[in-house]
């Protein structure tokens, strides 16, 4: 975890910056798109990988949200409370699309 939204912020515009959309969604699998918001994970989620969680992204905005023990927000950053709330809906209605690509993905 990076200590600081700046620091956060600026290494997703450099990654972002550094690959085709195309090409990113290698290190960051999307799972699935929703109103210009962008559902994804990293590639590499730690060592030991951290429990089943999403990213989302629209923008500079970006958050995150655990899946277990239920949805919850981890941590975001430029996100209003009506669009944090939109997105824990979304989430917990798309819960078995994101675990099953989850899984598939670190071949869980």
């Amino acid at each position: 975890m990076l200590p600081c939204r700046s620091a956060y912020l600026a290494v997703l515009s450099l990654i972002s910056g550094l690959f085709s959309n195309h090409k990113i969604d290698f290190i960051m699998p999307v799972v699935f798109r929703h109103k210009g918001y962008r559902f994804f994970f990293y590639s590499n989620e730690g060592d030991p990988r951290e429990p089943l969680h999403i990213h989302v992204r629209k923008g500079e905005a970006v958050a995150k949200f655990w899946l277990v023990p239920q949805v919850s927000l981890a941590e975001s950053y430029s996100m209003s409370s009506a669009e944090l709330r939109e997105l824990v809906d979304v989430i917990e209605d798309k819960k078995d699309l994101i675990e099953r690509y989850w899984h598939e993905h670190f071949d869980i």
